[in-house]
């Protein structure tokens, strides 16, 4: 019945889910699912947000339309964990893929950038639950072997930005994280072969030329 399980705590409550982010051939297929309706071009656009610009899936339902700043590349966060405001930068790839959907946002009614887009609550922010729901399913279709939640593509973002040789600290001020010690946590998705490989690919160790003179 409805309501059966109201005022009860979730069966995952309190459960800790290991660092496995996608790979990008995941998110992709998963985007491709998504096809090009006007549903689908929601979907992409909140994979992008959360993907390219590591938002959380609160912030990124909370983004309003003038949050986002395609001249210069900026994403404006007005309250983010903890009431903190930050500004964040996505690269130009994201700003490609989000960019249908904004175009097709003014037909909607003003509000929130990632809105309901029925009944009377068009404009409003996008509902979380469903937002989760209609992410999984699309995995599911893709064909994607591994969990696929909002979190699991902030942790995607973290382990390609190191990767690709970003300073740590500009990863923490991404994703608004208060200590060096939680960004690190996300970063624990790096394929155990690779940190192998870097460190097998380290220098043999040198002495300088003047320590045999002694």
């Amino acid at each position: 019945m409805p309501g059966h399980h109201r005022g009860r705590p979730p069966r995952n409550k309190g459960r800790l889910y290991p660092a496995d982010p996608p790979t990008v051939e995941e998110i992709v297929a998963v985007m491709r699912c998504a096809g090009q309706t006007a549903h689908g071009l929601r979907v992409r656009a909140l994979i992008v947000v959360l993907w390219r610009a590591g938002l959380r899936i609160s912030e990124a339902l909370a983004l309003a339309e003038s949050d986002l700043d395609r001249s210069t590349g900026a994403i404006l966060v007005r309250r983010g964990k903890g009431g903190k405001r930050r500004e964040v930068g996505m690269d130009r790839w994201g700003w490609q893929q989000i960019e249908p959907w904004l175009n097709f946002r003014p037909a909607l009614p003003v509000g929130a950038l990632l809105c309901v887009m029925q009944g009377p609550t068009a404009g409003r922010p996008w509902s979380p639950t469903a937002a989760r729901r209609t992410l999984r399913d699309l995995a599911v279709t893709a064909g994607v072997r591994r969990r696929f939640a909002p979190h699991q593509l902030r942790h995607a973002y973290a382990v390609e930005m190191a990767r690709e040789g970003v300073p740590l600290t500009v990863v923490q001020r991404q994703l608004g994280h208060a200590n060096l010690g939680i960004t690190s946590i996300y970063l624990q998705g790096i394929d155990n072969s690779e940190i192998i490989n870097t460190v097998l690919a380290r220098p043999a160790p040198t002495s300088p030329a003047s320590a045999g003179l002694r």
